[in-house]
């Protein structure tokens, strides 16, 4: 007998966001779940990883096709490839057709957007473009975006909410700027279209089984895993390097909103169910079938209380020099994460003392990441 289960399309979805979204989809049990992905910073291991956590997840009593079900749809292919995008949904028609996409894929270093930013506007605008084409074509219109608390810049008002005019300071969170503002202007000339973007804070932390997390290709370009890379031995020669203290925080460190990579996963899946609830979207008519939610914990932390976090965990010292302000890098970003609370009915419930010690075992366990 088919499953009657309804497939989910997550861009990116073999990456470390996207491999913990993924696995929370599936462990609904209401869905399939296929993954588009050109594995410029992810591994296929991972996919084969959260199949199996799922199948280990299922109740005692699953039936055969609840199993067959853990099953990911892998395709290789790239946002910036619209025919790729064309066929794989032509290819799911019927009781496959892709009923809601969750898009995850994207460049996202603001200090590399600098360098590059024409390789970030085109994965990041131009196929963004190509797959919101797609899914008008074949009539697929729900959409969950993956945003940035980078479209607000360096807010004056801290905690940030949502009403907080965009004013990024790097090409990485103009590109997100952009297609948010695709997404709501595509929401406001076609009412079938239903869609939420989820304005990011900072993803940490691993899946509490050490079994996928997150292995960025070469040196990391973010502060956890970083150090935790540093904790099981790499990475040291010259020490950390902490980007000014001259900022007006408590201890002169950039300070940033961390928000477990389950909780955040967790906001993604409230956030698609919610796209098929009219109440979502009453007052928003100028803008159709759209809003934008920031997922955080309203906790905002400085490179230094990370930098100790994860010195308890692991019990290395991790030796620092002040260098200079990295570009793009703002003060402070803390969510005010009441409105998706209220309507999303989302709150990150996982502390910063877990957030370190499941990055830790992820790290211990897997201290060369999937090629461990």
């Amino acid at each position: 007998m088919a499953s009657e289960k309804k497939r989910v399309l997550i861009p990116g979805g073999a990456g470390y966001i996207g491999s913990h979204v993924a696995l929370t989809v599936l462990n609904t049990h209401k869905f399939k779940v296929t993954i588009f992905d050109n594995f410029h910073n992810s591994k296929k291991e991972a996919v084969r990883r959260v199949e199996q956590l799922a199948r280990e997840a299922l109740p005692a009593d699953a039936s055969e096709q609840d199993k067959k079900d853990c099953e990911i749809e892998l395709i290789e292919g790239d946002l910036r490839d619209a025919a790729a995008l064309d066929k794989v949904f032509a290819e799911h028609t019927g009781a496959e057709k892709i009923y809601a996409v969750i898009l995850i894929g994207a460049l996202k270093a603001v200090g590399e957007s600098g360098e590059i930013p024409i390789d970030y506007y085109n994965v990041n605008v131009a196929g963004t473009l190509n797959l919101m084409s797609a899914m008008d074509k074949y009539d697929c219109k729900r959409l969950v975006y993956s945003s940035s608390a980078t479209v607000y810049g360096a807010p004056e008002t801290i905690p940030i909410p949502e009403s907080t005019p965009m004013n990024p300071h790097s090409p990485y969170g103009h590109t997100k700027q952009v297609c948010e503002m695709i997404i709501r202007d595509v929401c406001k000339a076609h009412p079938e279209w239903r869609a939420i973007t989820l304005r990011y804070f900072n993803p940490a932390g691993a899946h509490p089984s050490g079994y996928i997390g997150e292995d960025p290709r070469g040196k990391p370009g973010n502060l956890l895993p970083l150090l935790a890379q540093m904790a099981v031995g790499k990475y040291r020669e010259g020490g950390l390097k902490v980007f000014g203290n001259d900022y007006p925080t408590p201890d002169g460190t950039c300070v940033r909103d961390y928000i477990h990579i389950l909780d955040l996963a967790e906001g993604h899946l409230n956030a698609m169910v919610a796209l098929d609830d009219d109440s979502k979207f009453v007052n928003v008519d100028e803008d159709g079938k759209y809003r934008a939610f920031n997922l955080g914990k309203g906790v905002g932390m400085s490179v230094l209380n990370m930098v100790e976090a994860m010195r308890k965990v692991t019990g290395y010292e991790f030796p620092f020099t002040i260098v200079g302000r990295r570009a793009g890098d703002v003060p402070d970003l803390t969510a005010d994460p009441t409105l998706a609370e209220k309507e999303l009915g989302f709150k990150a419930s996982r502390s910063l003392d877990d957030m370190s010690r499941d990055l830790w075992n992820w790290q211990k366990k897997n201290p060369n990441g999937y090629d461990s």
